[in-house]
This record gives C-alpha cells, structure tokens and sequence, in this order.
C-alpha cells in the first residue's frame, strides 16, 4: 500500500490508543479527589505526568510530609484533557486520529468513520467547564466507550490488509510503550509500594478479576506487576502487545528496504522475548521495563524509516 497510507492508519490508532488510556487514567484520578487522602491525589498526577514525561502547567508537583502543595485538578484536568497545546492530551489526539481517519477514508470503513466522526462532534462542544460541573468521570467513561465502539467496528468491517496491520502496530507499539513508561512510574514513585495504587492499575488494565482469581484478594506489587507484564491472556498486558507487534511485523514483511525491514523484525522479536523468556529470572525488573521503553521507541524510528519515509 502507499507509504502515506500505512503512515496515516498507523498514526491513527497510535493516537487513539494514546486518547483511550488517559481517559481512563483521569476517569479513575477525579474519582479519587471525593474521598482519597492528599498523599493518593498527588501520587495519582505524579504517575500521570511522569508516565507522559510532561511537566504540569505550573511547574512540578510537591509532596511534604508534614503538609501538602497539591496543583489545582481543575486545571490539571483541563491540561490533559482539552489543553490543544499538550499534544499528548485528549483532544489532541482525537482531533489527530480522526484528522488521519478523514484523510485515510478509502482505507477504513464507512461505520469506522461515521463512529469516529460523531465523537469528534460531541466531544468540540464541549469544554473543562461542562464536564466538572456535572460528572468529569462520566465524560471520561464515555469517551473511552466511544474509541472502544470504533475499535469494535473497525474488528468486524475493516478489510484485513496492510492498512489493518498498521493500525493494529500502532496501536500496539502505543500501548507497550505507554504501559512500560507507566510502570516504571509507579515503581520509581512508590516507595511505600501501597497495594490501593496497584489495585488502580489493575482495573485500569481490566485485570483485577484476573489477579482475584489467580491471586486472591490481597494486591502485592510483584504479583500486580507480573501479571500486567507477562499474561499473555491480559488483552492489554505488555507482553501480549510485543507478541502482537512481531505479529503485524511478519504480515507486513520487509516493505521497500528488505535490510530494514529485516532489522525491525529481529528487533521485535528481541523486545518479545524480554518478556517471555527474561522477566521471571531477573530482579532488576525496572531495567527490563526501561528495555523495553527504549525499544519501542527505537522500533518507531525504524518503522518510520523503513515503511513511510524511505528514500526513494
């Protein structure tokens, strides 16, 4: 397919997989500003902010044991919600997919566009000001339903092409490069390793039932963070989004440059195994996380080169 394509399919659901989390993130954040001590407000925000490598609009966050300096969830919220100078908040990757969705039209499906369309509609009119006089973590849980309602059309109307492929390794790469960076946040910020701030990332992962049944009742850190990096059945677990990146890799095949793209492939296979055959017998998990970081950025890169910005 044309390299303009592939580059726009991919940005696409990069930037929707970028939009999805976060609503989740801020879902659960100003959730926890009703009855969570100061201490869970601020690590929330910290794991935020460091998760995106962003630094808050006014400056970084303080923490003091005897009192608290906590920025305004107000305008935090608005920051990475509706701020269109933070690339990386809500709107500016809806408007960022959906503007790859428009150009990408003969590539997707009328109802992945029509989904996309509609949420793009609803979501310009509104501003920080609706959402927190009324319920900010109901407009979260909706938007994160309405990327879902697209990803769900897209899984059962979407021509099974490249174009699918692309939007599937970028989806992908997002996520096990997003979830890394996560992590590693919560681990390096925690000293206290409170099982309530792992208990959040699990639901956010949708694996809380998951760890219930394997684990029990009792969240600890390692169990926590062993299944969100290593379970191959979690849908969004570390280890499962590398599997699914060397899947896409191998359907796509060396593209233009067969030595590039050969190089990508050994590359993915490589942040693959990390998972699968190295994390169990390494303590030094927070290297293997910073591993697998550097990795999917160092896989875009060569994705881009390879893929969409060869030399002709």
């Amino acid at each position: 397919m044309l390299s303009r394509s592939a580059q726009g399919l991919y940005w696409m659901g990069r930037y929707l997989e970028r939009a999805e989390l976060l609503c989740h993130l801020l879902q659960f954040q100003v959730e926890a500003l009703v009855d969570r001590p100061a201490r869970d407000i601020y690590f929330g925000w910290s794991r935020i902010y460091g998760s995106m490598d962003r630094e808050p609009p006014h400056g970084s966050l303080e923490f003091g044991e005897d009192n608290y300096i906590l920025a305004d969830s107000y305008t935090l919220t608005d920051d990475l919600t509706f701020d269109l100078s933070n690339p990386d908040s809500i709107w500016s990757c809806f408007s960022q997919g959906r503007e790859n969705a428009r150009q990408m039209r003969h590539c997707i499906s009328n109802g992945m566009w029509t989904r996309l369309n509609l949420a793009y509609l609803r979501m310009r009119q509104i501003s920080i000001l609706d959402i927190w006089q009324t319920s900010p973590e109901s407009f979260f849980q909706e938007t994160a339903a309405e990327i879902h309602t697209f990803i769900g059309v897209a899984v059962s109307t979407m021509y099974r092409d490249d174009g699918w492929n692309f939007m599937q390794l970028g989806r992908n790469i997002e996520r096990s490069q997003v979830w890394a960076a996560l992590l590693l946040t919560q681990i390096s910020a925690d000293p206290m390793n409170d099982g309530a701030d792992w208990a959040t990332l699990l639901r956010l992962c949708h694996a809380f039932e998951a760890h219930n049944r394997r684990y029990g009742g009792e969240v600890l850190p390692e169990n926590a963070l062993d299944l969100l990096v290593t379970d191959p059945s979690l849908p969004a677990s570390i280890g499962r989004s590398l599997d699914g990146i060397a899947e896409q890799i191998a359907r796509i095949g060396t593209g233009p440059i067969p030595r590039q793209g050969e190089a990508i492939r050994r590359l993915a296979g490589r942040l693959a195994s990390l998972v699968r055959y190295e994390w169990p017998d390494r303590d030094d998990r927070d290297e293997l996380l910073e591993q697998i970081n550097r990795g999917c950025r160092d896989l875009h890169f060569h994705i881009t080169s390879a893929y969409f910005e060869y030399p002709v």
